[in-house]
């Protein structure tokens, strides 16, 4: 099996990177956190390195999972950066949702280094990284697109080739966009629902099998409607790639004025303390709303 190596070492990462060694692939890992490295190789027996560039120095496949532009520029062409190590024909894949210039500026960093990358967010949430059912979107050539795939699906239900280098970010965007408006209007819906004095269960185990059912009302009224939201994607993340979004619409001219303002209410909700909460908190800006 092909040397792989793992950059970055999160609630994403972490399992990730499992699944790639449980696949029977010699995976070398690197964390900033040293400590996080070595509780990985002694769960899943792979190695661990001192610096990204040690990690990928003489794997075929190397990726990364970090938390934006900065941290991946860090890890990749920094200071002991893995593309100082990489050898000629290898794949870096980066699973990082961040923005698609800086997925091209790697691009072209990796062709003048003589391996190739492939931009690949995933979206999933940490359930779907612990469960091997990730969705990722990829953007580079079709040819190492190829090659890298049987890696990708250790830890992937759905594993598509949006076009060019770049357009993994890009339909990242697209996927956060419709987040964005999806969760506000669940949120209204079950805000509506608990004033109206409705059974919030009831109502959303009829109205799921309907046009208005998706993914976050099967995965998250329960939690919203009892107010918990100590779990899943963080509003901070959230709001990192709404900017993203926000920015690169600027840029291509798409008008946006729903992400803007869902934008805006993560805002009122890191204010009323929830950064690290769940993005379903948008019920909690309601109910504060009300209640002021």
């Amino acid at each position: 099996m092909a040397r792989v190596a793992f950059i970055g070492l999160g609630v994403m990462g972490y399992p990730m990177a499992g699944h790639i060694a449980k696949a029977g692939y010699d995976v070398t890992v690197y964390n900033r956190t040293a400590a996080k490295a070595e509780k990985w190789a002694g769960e899943y027996g792979g190695k661990t390195a001192p610096t990204p560039a040690e990690a990928a120095k003489g794997c075929e496949f190397v990726f990364s999972c970090v938390g934006n532009d900065d941290d991946l520029r860090s890890v990749t062409t920094g200071p002991d950066g893995a593309f100082s190590t990489m050898e000629k024909g290898a794949i870096f894949i980066d699973n990082t949702t961040a923005s698609a210039d800086v997925a091209r500026e790697l691009g072209k960093a990796a062709a003048e280094g003589g391996f190739s990358f492939l931009d690949a967010p995933v979206s999933g949430g940490q359930a779907g990284a612990e469960n091997g059912v990730l969705t990722v979107m990829v953007g580079g050539d079709s040819d190492v697109f190829e090659k890298a795939k049987p890696v990708i699906d250790c830890y992937a239900r759905m594993v598509g080739l949006m076009g060019e280098t770049g357009a993994g970010q890009l339909t990242k965007m697209v996927n956060q966009i419709c987040i964005a408006g999806l969760v506000q209007g669940l949120s209204e819906g079950i805000h509506f629902a608990q004033n109206a004095g409705l059974d919030v269960e009831g109502v959303i185990n009829v109205i799921s099998k309907g046009a208005a059912g998706s993914w976050q009302m099967e995965n998250r009224h329960k939690t919203m409607n009892a107010g918990k939201y100590d779990h899943g994607f963080a509003v901070d993340w959230m709001r990192k790639d709404l900017a993203i979004c926000l920015g690169e619409a600027d840029r291509n001219g798409s008008s946006l004025p729903v992400t803007a303002l869902v934008d805006q209410f993560y805002k009122d909700v890191q204010k009323l303390g929830g950064n690290r909460w769940d993005t379903s908190s948008l019920l909690a800006r309601l109910n504060a709303v009300r209640k002021g």
